[in-house]
C-alpha cells in the first residue's frame, strides 16, 4: 500500500469515526437500536481502516491524525446538526489541534 492510500484510509477512518459519534448521540444512551447498530458497524470499520493506515504510518502520528481530524469534524458536525456552537476558549483550543495535527504529519518526520 502506498503513502498517499495510507492517507486516503486515515481520511475514510476520520468519516466513519465522526459518523459513529454523531449516532452515538442519536442513540440515547444506546436505547436506540437502530443508531446502535450503526454506531457499532462504524467504528469496527473505523478500527479497521485505521490498521490499514498503521500499515506505512507510524502508530503515533496516524492516532494523533486521526483524533485531531475527528474531534474538528465531529466540532463541525455538532455545530450544523446540533446546533452546538463552541465558545470562544473552545474555539481557540480546536485551532492548537489543528496547528498539532499539521505539525505532526508535515514536520514529525524530520
Amino acid at each position: 500500500m502506498s503513502l498517499a492510500s495510507s492517507y486516503l484510509f486515515l481520511g475514510i477512518a476520520v468519516f466513519l469515526g465522526v459518523t459513529s459519534n454523531s449516532f452515538a448521540k442519536s442513540a440515547e444512551g444506546f436505547t436506540l437500536l437502530v443508531p446502535s447498530i450503526i454506531t457499532a458497524i462504524t467504528i469496527v470499520l473505523c478500527m479497521y481502516a485505521l490498521s490499514l493506515v498503521m500499515k506505512n504510518i507510524p502508530i503515533g502520528i496516524t492516532y494523533a491524525s486521526f483524533a485531531g481530524l475527528t474531534i474538528i469534524a465531529t466540532v463541525i458536525v455538532g455545530v450544523i446538526k446540533y446546533n452546538q456552537v463552541p465558545n470562544l476558549y473552545s474555539m481557540i483550543g480546536l485551532a492548537f489541534i489543528i496547528f498539532g495535527v499539521l505539525m505532526v504529519n508535515l514536520l514529525g518526520n524530520q
